[in-house]
């Protein structure tokens, strides 16, 4: 099968080892172009908008608007062609827009690769790759080209994404590996060998363009609410019916008389205001550096329950400082900053300090690198750190060995080895490599509990001279090499908690969400960190992965409370975890930057992975990437998920509580058998759904986050609640109704009209005018009243949603044109009302303001009255 277009370069066995020059990585990427995947053919603007205007409840109105036709009414047919167009052209607009974002998002992930380039090692970005690069890659990295290792230390890749299977397939030298694969366990360098469109992954994803992701719940629920409000609309429209036919009309009038109705009710513009909305919170959270990897999850986000958080680098600054080590021949504190070479040393036993350092450094990949005028950490924080202390301990100096064989870190095994010429050097947790070393001295242990109480992180580190020659040991194992090892020294880490930590966390508690601590660090380390930041709950718990509960529900019962610990945390432990507390009715967030943390990250309600410091593999699995690392971005990132949630319960109740004052002249009508003339015709309610819904409801969808969000409990419940159809359909609805018929009332008998009697077109007119001014002005109140669910707009402030403001001067807008305007208004049936009818219309905002203040502050007491009982 061909994997592109063009075929990669020839390239021999040996071809590339030492890497290219930056000269000749430029010439051939004028050559074979950037290492992207080919675009898949996008479908056409007009393709797509064509599909918002035939989708289902759209061909229910162009079939409307054909039988309207049919039967005479050519404004009604015209009007339900404005109200598909409007409908449909907006939903595309918003579709594109959210569309846009997401790629913009998707730009802000980390998109770099190491490479061997000029004889030095520096960072690319992947897009910048060309065959004959050598690639650098540690566990965790996502294959970023079709590469064949030239060389590989404990290597097993994850092909699933390619063939299916899910257990990972070792790798060794001058094996191929596929781009977008990842490597599980090892450390390796890889000659690329076809970028970009000649890659097998681009093979595959031209056969794989097409498919489409399944709905998610929030759409269908979306869908649900949707389909019935369209069912009670036709429901009603088919009440009408009857209605008409009984008290006279005739059946082909009746029959467009219901049509009208349906095509009224039915909310066309309800899911694609939801889509901006989530679009627009998504934007929000990247503003504040977190990255929504689906829209949906930002809807999640808002109902998170209980947050498993990782402390390096979330709670830490990942700052890395080694401050201590420990030898049989003294301790050796060292005070400095940052990565570089000076620091302030004390203790007799610096040369055995620097015996630690220099074999903790050989097992190490870090370095501290001088940028500019300042030292800064090159690869992992940690080993950057053990670079700093050797240069410290040397001022500067000596070298560590070259690198005959590496046994990789991984994460059960907690510790890395490698072999330079004939000694091996270990580091790595203690009590993965103590065992190895015979019988250390009590006072090792003394000194890794005194560490980790003080929250400092503990590494290990050992030797071994073996026997025979360097050539003997390239091809034994692990198990025959790290063994009968002689312990050197503890070194002690220090990670400063970040400064806003503590309130970040009272926030969080504040919101209801319970936080606990999974890491693979030692309890103690753990422990002292969790009550430094103020983590720590009451009881003081902190349990080892190793202690956990086999029974599910044991285990959930453990885990289920507030500042729990639970360190040296394996990834099959988290997994456990998240499921556990799940099976409690919670809604878990979980971080994560390992590369096997991403069965734990999938299984998680939203799974949050580390854009800074963790791996491709996390990153791919999660819904939440924090371009900070920082804890405080996913509170933040919660907030926003409130706010958004919210939102859509505003422009929902908003949506229907127009419904509702639409309905009721209808209603009022039909009650009494067609005597009381109809205060609304079916054009001025869809010139209402163009003139007044529209931007209103976008406006509520772009809502900011109130200042107590965060100051309650989850939200646990449904979109379409009781809470909200109490609202709509006893208060605010009703009220909205009441001054639309109260104004249309007042003109009519004003002008001395009684029942029974003929009436006057133009009184008619007049009074019809004063309804929908009452509606539209009764909409304005309604927007400003839908923004808090507990507190009146002047509490509020009236200009703190300047895009409300533009919405509602559109509306006013509107207003004047569809009243004032005369031909608009003939056709539209209506007439502007007289000062009588303007005063009831007016009266609307007041009355529907002080109504839900009313049923606002009726709802307080009846919370209060529940908290003191």
């Amino acid at each position: 099968m061909s994997l592109g277009n063009q075929p990669p370069a020839p390239l021999s066995e040996t071809a590339g080892t030492e890497g290219l020059s930056s000269h000749a990585a430029a010439k051939l990427l004028e050559t074979v172009g950037p290492n992207v995947l080919p675009r898949a053919k996008k479908v056409s603007q007009w393709r797509k908008l064509l599909g918002e205007l035939t989708h289902f409840f759209a061909l229910m109105l162009w079939a409307a608007a054909v039988l309207a036709y049919i039967g005479g009414l050519p404004q009604l047919c015209v009007a339900i062609v404005i109200v598909v167009i409007v409908n449909g052209v907006f939903a595309h607009i918003q579709q594109e827009r959210a569309q846009h974002a997401a790629e913009r998002l998707q730009g802000l992930l980390p998109a770099e690769v190491t490479v061997r380039r000029d004889g030095k090692i520096q960072s690319v970005h992947a897009s910048e790759l060309v065959p004959g690069d050598v690639v650098i890659l540690a566990a965790g990295d996502k294959l970023p080209a079709d590469i064949r290792f030239i060389s590989a230390s404990g290597c097993t890749v994850d092909e699933s994404m390619l063939t299916g299977e899910s257990v990972a397939v070792p790798k060794t030298t001058k094996d191929t590996a596929w781009g977008g694969t990842f490597l599980v366990n090892g450390e390796a360098e890889g000659l690329v060998v076809a970028t970009g469109g000649n890659t097998k992954l681009a093979a595959i994803a031209a056969l794989t363009s097409g498919t489409k992701s399944p709905p998610t719940p929030l759409t269908l629920e979306l869908r649900r609410i949707v389909r019935l409000v369209a069912l009670v609309a036709l429901t009603v429209a088919g009440l009408f019916f009857i209605v008409s036919l009984l008290v006279g009309i005739v059946w082909r009038d009746a029959f467009l008389f219901a049509i009208g109705v349906a095509v009224a009710l039915i909310p066309e513009g309800l899911l694609p205001t939801v889509t901006l909305s989530l679009a627009m919170g998504a934007q929000r959270m990247a503003d504040r550096h977190a990255l929504v990897r689906n829209l949906e999850a930002v809807e999640t986000l808002g109902s998170t329950t209980f947050i498993c958080t990782d402390k390096t680098g979330t709670l830490t600054q990942n700052r890395m400082n080694a401050v201590e080590v420990f030898t049989t021949a003294g301790t050796v504190t060292i005070a400095g900053e940052g990565y570089g070479p000076d620091a302030r040393i004390e203790g007799e036993a610096k040369d055995a300090a620097l015996g630690v350092a220099l074999a903790a450094r050989t097992a190490s990949q870090g370095r501290a690198v001088l940028q500019g005028d300042a030292w800064a950490a090159q690869g992992d924080p940690m080993e950057a750190a053990i670079d700093a202390l050797a240069r410290r301990l040397t001022s500067g100096g000596r070298e560590s060995g070259a690198v005959n064989r590496r046994f990789a870190f991984d994460a059960d095994r907690r510790r890395e080895s490698v072999i330079s010429g004939t000694t091996l050097c270990m580091k790595g947790a203690p009590e993965s490599v103590l065992p190895l070393c015979g019988d250390p001295a009590t006072s090792f242990t003394q000194a890794l509990e005194a560490m980790a109480s003080r929250g400092l992180r503990v590494i290990a580190v050992a030797r071994r001279e073996l026997p025979g020659m360097a050539t003997d040991w390239l091809h034994r194992s692990a198990e025959d090499a790290e063994q009968n090892l002689q312990i050197l020294g503890l070194i002690g880490l220090h990670d400063p908690p970040r400064s806003d930590v503590q309130s970040v966390l009272k926030a969080a508690r504040g919101a209801g969400i319970r936080i606990a601590m999974i890491t693979g660090d030692h309890p103690s380390t753990a422990g002292a960190i969790a009550r430094e930041v103020g983590l720590m709950g009451p009881d003081n718990l902190v349990v080892q992965g190793s202690e956990l509960p086999e029974d599910e529900q044991i285990l959930g019962a453990l885990l289920d409370r507030d500042g729990i610990v639970v360190s040296r945390v394996s990834p099959e432990q988290k997994l456990r975890v998240a499921k556990a507390l799940q099976m409690r009715g919670h809604v878990v967030a979980m971080t994560g930057d390992g590369v096997n943390d991403g069965p734990a990250l999938r299984q998680a309600d939203i799974g949050v992975a580390m854009g800074l410091s963790g791996t491709d593999v996390a990153r791919e699995a999660a819904d939440l990437v924090l371009l900070d690392d920082h804890f405080a971005t996913i509170v933040a990132a919660i907030e926003q998920g409130r706010a958004t949630y919210s939102n859509i319960h505003r422009f929902l109740t908003y949506h229907l509580t127009d419904n509702v004052a639409e309905l009721a002249p209808f209603v009022i009508w039909a009650l009494s058998g067609g005597q009381f003339p109809l205060a609304l015709g079916v054009l001025q309610i869809l010139a209402l759904d163009i003139g007044t819904d529209l931007l209103p409801a976008l406006a509520l969808g772009a809502e900011p986050p109130g200042k107590r969000v965060l100051n309650r409990p989850p939200e646990k419940r449904h979109l379409l609640d009781r809470r909200l159809m109490f609202r709509v359909f006893a208060v605010m609805g009703p009220t909205e109704a009441l001054f639309a018929m109260a104004a249309f009332s007042t003109i009519l008998f004003g002008s001395g009209w009684a029942r029974g009697e003929p009436l006057d077109p133009g009184v008619l007119m007049s009074a019809s005018g004063g309804a929908f001014a009452a509606v539209v002005l009764g909409q304005l109140a309604t927007a400003f009243a839908c923004r808090s669910a507990t507190a009146p707009p002047w509490k509020q402030g009236w200009l703190t949603n300047r895009l409300l403001l533009w919405a509602v001067a559109a509306e006013l807008v509107a207003l004047a044109v569809f009243v004032f305007v005369r031909p608009v208004a003939e056709l539209l049936g209506q007439a502007p009302p007289n000062a009588v009818g303007w005063l009831v219309a007016f009266l609307a905002i007041p009355g529907v303001l002080g109504v839900d203040w009313l049923y606002k502050r009726l709802r307080q007491r009846q919370a209060t009255t529940l908290e003191e009982s």
